[in-house]
This record gives structure tokens, C-alpha cells and sequence, in this order.
């Protein structure tokens, strides 16, 4: 089977990992994988894998919804609206402390099982 998408996200960041398990239940048909970053230096945003490529902050939003269901119809907004995204997806990464003690810390754990469940289906598939 070919390689999953990779979507690179900070695990110590509850409001990451909360809005990444939105984005797996988005992706119902269980393609993409998570991957906690594990590199100082890539920290500073997420970064999305597919084929080769990457993409990191903003920049990543296009092709990532091309991943989801529906998607195909929203990547072409997301790819003309990049220039607001970039810039919004900047301001959240520098807030992300404060809006993740906005998350309870039950929709953290549920969202850690999410991302736990996904990890390990994910890399079943592929062996």
C-alpha cells in the first residue's frame, strides 16, 4: 500500500492535538497519519506530507483538504484565500498556550484517544 499522508503536529499542544482529532474525524476514510514532531527546529508550525512534498503552516491547508472528503470542492478556496490563512494560521500558532487552556481537559483526553486510535489503525494498514 502507498505511503499515508503524514500530518506533523506538536504533541504537547492540547489545542493542536484537540484540532487535529477534528481534522482525523473529518478524514473518514482513514488516510491520513499523525505524527508528533519531534524536531526542535519544525515546532514552529504543522507540516502536511503527501507524495514527496511538504507544506508547512498555512500553506498547508490546501492541500490537506484535498485529503478529506469534500475536499476537492474546498482546495481551491483554501489555495485563493492562502494569503489570509497564512497570516491566521501565524497568529494561532503564537496564541496556541493561551487557546489550548480554553480547552477542557476532557475534550483533550478524547482527543488524545482519537489520535492514539488513528496512529495505530494507520500503521496496521501499512505493514
Amino acid at each position: 500500500m502507498s505511503e499515508c499522508p503524514r500530518l506533523y503536529y506538536d504533541p504537547d499542544c492540547g489545542f493542536c492535538r484537540w484540532t487535529l482529532a477534528w481534522i482525523l474525524r473529518w478524514d473518514r476514510r482513514r488516510r491520513l497519519l499523525p505524527v508528533p514532531i519531534e524536531r526542535l527546529e519544525d515546532l514552529d508550525s504543522w507540516h502536511f506530507e503527501r507524495g514527496g512534498r511538504r507544506w508547512s503552516g498555512g500553506r498547508a491547508f490546501a492541500p490537506l483538504v484535498e485529503e478529506l472528503p469534500g475536499g476537492r470542492v474546498l482546495a481551491p478556496l483554501a489555495r485563493r484565500l492562502e494569503w489570509l490563512l497564512i497570516p491566521g494560521y501565524r497568529w494561532v500558532a503564537e496564541h496556541r498556550s493561551g487557546l489550548s487552556k480554553l480547552v477542557p481537559a476532557s475534550s483533550k483526553r478524547r482527543a488524545d484517544l482519537v489520535l492514539k486510535s488513528r496512529s495505530a489503525l494507520v500503521l496496521a494498514r501499512n505493514e
